[in-house]
């Protein structure tokens, strides 16, 4: 096994090799050798594919999703916080009625989910899943727990960063956006091979929330903003677009 000495110096030596999306290939991310894509992109009909496209609408997301600190009978443990911005295109323009949805870990870093063996307590009032439509404005607002970094076993002592990961639909389903929401000053960035494989800087950046003490509830809960980007050189670096 890899150990941490080996994966920094690899991110050092492929660091500023790339562009503002995630190498599809990249050795630190052991599972990305064996994952990323091989083949030439496979054509398909437009109109075949539309044929199967989602349709979201306000009948079919309650306000409630939202909200992920009231989905069981009790409160969850943790640091309660909002986290609200805007999905615009690559022109500015607000993105309206985006299916937004998210999933993380609780506050100890576990995942709601039966593969997630980690020995972190599970939180049983905390599922770790919501999600919205944007409004008029583009914009999309959660209510949650902050979550908790958590060992992935990518290599010895690996550790993720504090993370929320984000789903977006278009209008079909080959429009679906994967990325991953990151809190800013996380001591374990320079040691996240998946955060690393965005190997230019400035990309990495678009990818940290804003603290807003604007948006902070006194003695309730913090308020972070994060803009989603879906075109243009500014664009938000995605999962789908190289990171496995």
């Amino acid at each position: 096994m890899e150990t941490q000495a080996d994966i920094s110096r690899e991110i050092a030596e492929l660091r500023g090799s790339g562009g503002p999306q995630p190498r599809l290939d990249y050795p630190p991310y052991r599972s990305s050798v064996l994952r990323h894509p091989t083949k030439d992109l496979t054509l398909v009909d437009p109109e075949g594919v539309e044929l199967w496209a989602p349709c979201f609408s306000s009948r079919d997301v309650a306000a409630d999703e939202a909200d992920l600190t009231i989905q069981r009978a009790g409160e969850p443990l943790g640091e309660r916080m909002v986290v609200t911005g805007r999905v615009v295109d690559g022109q500015g323009r607000p993105v309206r009625r985006q299916l937004v949805e998210i999933w993380q870990a609780n506050a100890s870093g576990r995942y709601w989910h039966q593969r997630d063996q980690h020995p972190a307590p599970l939180d049983p009032n905390f599922v770790g899943a919501g999600r919205c439509l944007t409004d008029d404005n583009g914009v999309y607002r959660f209510q949650t727990i902050k979550p908790g970094p958590y060992p992935w076993r990518n290599h010895l002592n690996a550790w993720r960063p504090a993370h929320i990961h984000f789903s977006l639909f278009g209008t079909d389903f080959t429009q679906r956006l994967v990325t991953q929401m990151y809190f800013p000053g996380d001591p374990l960035f320079d040691l996240d091979p998946i955060y690393q494989s965005i190997t230019d800087q400035k990309a990495r950046d678009l990818l940290l929330a804003t603290y807003d003490h604007e948006l902070t509830t006194p003695e309730y809960s913090l308020g972070y903003r994060w803009d989603i980007v879906l075109g243009g050189t500014h664009r938000t670096p995605t999962e789908e677009e190289g990171q496995p």
